[in-house]
């Protein structure tokens, strides 16, 4: 049985075409149904129906798992002798919320990239549980993310920042004449809030629940300029870090502690468990948790 017989019977199973599978693998069709016809022939088995619809058998849908595990453990293999003969060379791909964006681990990566000067850093900003998605299929190799429990069966965690959040109200509201406002005062507000694939959407409606409301919520976003931009307009009021709400330089807006809340953003780093970590992205957690400990 051969790895390469393997992985063109998993690429056939996940597009359901013989054709689709040559395209992506680049490969002849001719070589995709010989490959899966000899892995038969070897098991004894019939692993797919062939009629109008390409479907797996049920001994099909078997080797399909067992093969996915394979190609797992042959991807391990191969990237830990890569790491040997590369050495520090390589990618470390992470995921970060655009409501944060870099600001919070420049520093990280700019001493990362001293260190490692060879090794590309590829950010993506998504929501946070999107990021979670993506480091448990291996399309990240690390994420950042908001509000998330420490505990979790698939993730090793490690947490970076634990920010409260503060009201901002543009400077003519009623409200800015204060220092302070209790969250369940704000039942009346018009709220500028997070896009709903955000945890911090979630924390938020979930706490004002728990005051005794739901908030009337007139716009969404994931850039934290525009959902300042709205403010000051005046066209509602919104919850921000306190790190970012006190970096705002803007005489239009206010920021407010919020008394009464236990909501805050809790920004940690994931990586999945029981995974083969490449040096580069096993560096990047070290150097990121020497960091966070002083």
């Amino acid at each position: 049985m051969e790895i390469r017989h393997l992985e063109y019977f998993s690429e056939v199973a996940k597009q359901l075409s013989f054709t689709k599978a040559a395209s992506i693998l680049h490969v002849s069709q001719p070589s995709i149904s010989k490959a899966v016809k000899h892995l038969e022939d070897e098991l004894g088995v019939p692993l797919f129906y062939r009629s109008k619809q390409l479907e797996l058998t049920d001994a099909g849908k078997a080797v399909l798992v067992n093969a996915k595990h394979v190609l797992s453990s042959f991807r391990n293999l191969t990237s830990e002798l890569s790491d040997l003969t590369e050495l520090k060379k390589g990618e470390i791909k992470i995921g970060i919320p655009p409501i944060i964006g870099a600001a919070f681990f420049s520093k990280l990566i700019s001493q990362f990239k001293e260190l490692y000067p060879m090794v590309e850093i590829i950010l993506t900003e998504v929501g946070s549980k999107r990021i979670k998605l993506g480091v448990e299929d291996g399309s990240l190799d690390i994420g950042l993310i908001c509000n998330t429990p420490v505990h979790h069966d698939n993730f090793e965690s490690v947490q970076v920042i634990n920010d409260p959040l503060v009201l901002i109200v543009n400077s003519s509201h009623p409200l800015a004449k204060c220092t302070e406002v209790n969250l369940a005062d704000l039942e009346e507000e018009s709220f500028i809030l997070y896009r709903e694939d955000f945890t911090l959407y979630d924390r938020i409606i979930d706490e004002c629940a728990q005051k005794g409301f739901s908030p009337s919520i007139v716009c969404q976003s994931s850039q934290k300029d525009f959902m300042i931009e709205m403010v000051e307009a005046k066209l509602g009021v919104a919850l921000l870090p306190g790190k970012i709400a006190s970096a705002i330089h803007n005489e239009g807006i206010k920021p407010l502690t919020l008394t009464h809340s236990n909501v805050s953003l809790e920004l940690g780093m994931i990586w999945k468990r029981n995974k083969y970590l490449p040096f580069a992205v096993k560096e990047f957690i070290k150097l990121a948790k020497s960091i966070i400990e002083k």
